[in-house]
C-alpha cells in the first residue's frame, strides 16, 4: 500500500504539488490523468524516490522511498517517458540490468518482447522509437516489482503495440502489485485503468474506482440532449453526455469525458466524492 499525506513540492518558488494525498491499493493498475504541467512525472519521481518532498510524508510499504533503501529499490521500477537508446542489444541489456531486481525473469523478457513482435538480437540504438518503447516496457512489465510506476508508456506505440501493452499488463504483474500509469492517452488504456486519479494544478480532483464513479455519475449514449447534463460531446451518431446518477443505474465510464466533466465542475466533483 501506498500512502501519501499532504505532499507538496515545488521548482524553485513554483509550487507544482500542495497539500496531495492519496491512498493507494494492493492489487490495483492506478490511471494517473491531468492537464500538461499539474506534476504527474513528478509524482511519479516522488514515489519512486527520485524527489524529496518538500513538505508531507510518502509511505510504500511502510518505508520512505527518499531513504532509497535496498528492500524497497528491489521492489519498485520507474518506467519515465523518455527512454535511453543504448548501444547494446536487448538481450544484453536485459541480462545485465536484471541483476539488480531479484525477481527480474529474462523468461518473462524474452517472451514479452516476442509478443511485441520484437527481436531482443537488435542493437537498441538501432531500434525505431517504438522498438525502444517496447523493450523498455517489456523490462518493467518483467522486473517483478510489486511497485511499478509507467510515465505515458504508450507513446510512439502503433496501434497493434498497444493491444500488447494491454495484454502484457494484466499478464505479466503481480496480483498484489500497485501499478500507477501517468497518461494522456486515456483511449489506450480504458480497459485497464481501475481506479482513475485525476490531477489538477496543485490538488487531486479525483481518485474513485470505476464503480464508485458510476455510483455518482450516469454516463449516456443517446441522441438527445439532456439538459441536466453536467458535460455533453457529439460523437459521431449521437452525444455522450454525463449527468448525476439519480436513479442509480450502472454505466460504462467513458473516461475522456469524465476528465473533462472533472475539470468542468472541478467543486462539485470534489464534494461528490468526499
Amino acid at each position: 500500500m501506498i500512502k501519501i499525506d499532504n505532499l507538496a513540492f515545488s521548482f524553485g518558488k513554483t509550487p507544482v504539488l500542495k497539500n496531495i494525498s492519496l491512498t493507494l491499493e494492493d492489487g490495483h493498475i492506478y490511471g494517473l490523468l491531468g492537464e500538461n504541467g499539474v506534476g504527474k512525472t513528478t509524482l511519479l519521481t516522488l514515489l519512486a524516490g527520485l524527489k524529496k518532498c518538500e513538505s508531507g510524508t510518502i509511505s510504500v510499504d511502510g518505508l520512505n522511498p527518499y531513504s532509497r533503501s535496498v528492500e524497497l529499490l528491489n521492489d519498485q521500477y520507474y518506467l519515465p517517458d523518455e527512454v535511453e537508446a543504448r548501444g547494446e542489444t536487448a538481450e544484453h541489456f536485459a541480462k545485465s540490468a536484471g541483476i539488480f531486481w531479484p525477481n527480474f525473469s529474462l523468461d518473462n523478457f524474452r517472451a514479452i518482447m516476442q509478443e511485441f513482435e520484437t527481436s531482443t538480437d537488435q542493437k537498441m540504438n538501432k531500434m525505431s522509437l517504438g522498438q525502444l518503447k517496447k523493450t523498455h516496457i517489456a523490462f518493467a512489465l518483467a522486473s517483478g516489482v510489486k511497485n511499478l510506476y509507467l510515465d505515458e508508456p504508450t507513446n510512439g506505440l502503433d496501434i497493434p503495440s498497444k493491444a500488447q501493452f494491454r495484454k502484457a499488463v494484466t499478464k505479466y504483474t503481480r496480483d498484489d502489485s500497485v501499478i500507477v500509469i501517468s497518461t494522456h492517452q486515456v483511449r489506450d488504456l480504458e480497459n485497464i485503468i481501475d481506479p482513475i486519479i485525476i490531477l489538477d494544478r496543485q490538488e487531486v480532483l479525483l481518485n474513485a474506482s470505476l464503480e464508485r464513479i458510476t455510483e455518482k455519475l450516469y454516463f449516456d449514449y443517446s441522441n438527445q440532449l439532456n439538459p441536466d447534463a453536467l458535460y455533453n460531446e457529439q460523437l459521431p451518431g449521437g452525444f455522450i453526455q454525463v449527468y448525476p446518477n439519480v436513479e442509480g443505474v450502472e454505466t460504462k465510464v467513458h473516461i475522456e469525458a469524465l476528465f473533462n466533466t472533472v475539470h468542468k465542475h472541478k467543486q462539485l466533483i470534489k464534494k461528490l466524492y468526499e
